[in-house]
């Protein structure tokens, strides 16, 4: 799909990704990654115990980073694109876990589409669903820059 062809689309579901699992092995490179060793992530017998949630969970930030991959799967953007950019987000809520085992998917609604200097900005709406539970992990409006 082109650019011209997306600004036909404002409003609608342009894309869902596929179901991936979120293991703890990627949690716990996650954590060692950024220096976020608290006990909810990594810690199975404590969180079997004391959690709410009856495991580990991921690291909302963990969630917000797996974006990329999901996009790039649910929606294949064409034309002569010489760089795309994370322009970051005017909205990122962390509406519920996501624990360790489980999978997710995300889904994207384009809000809209701007042209800027050289290029393009997009606004989606990002949310990334837990299989099997209505509420989502994750509810985003997530800006990317695509420049020509």
């Amino acid at each position: 799909m082109t650019h011209e062809e997306l600004r036909t689309r404002v409003g609608q579901e342009i894309g869902v990704s596929n179901w991936h699992e979120v293991t703890q092995s990627q949690i716990d490179q996650f954590a060692d990654a950024t220096g976020d060793h608290q006990w909810i992530h990594l810690d199975r017998d404590r969180a079997a115990r004391e959690s709410p949630y009856g495991t580990t969970i991921a690291h909302g930030f963990l969630t917000v980073s797996l974006l990329p991959m999901l996009i790039t799967e649910a929606i294949e953007i064409t034309g002569a694109v010489k760089l795309r950019v994370n322009y970051g987000f005017n909205r990122l809520r962390f509406t519920g876990a996501v624990p360790s085992g489980s999978r997710i998917r995300a889904r994207f609604t384009l809000q809209s589409i701007k042209d800027v200097e050289g290029g393009v900005e997009i606004a989606w709406l990002s949310t990334v669903e837990v299989e099997g539970r209505d509420k989502p992990a994750l509810v985003a409006e997530w800006l990317g820059r695509t420049y020509y």
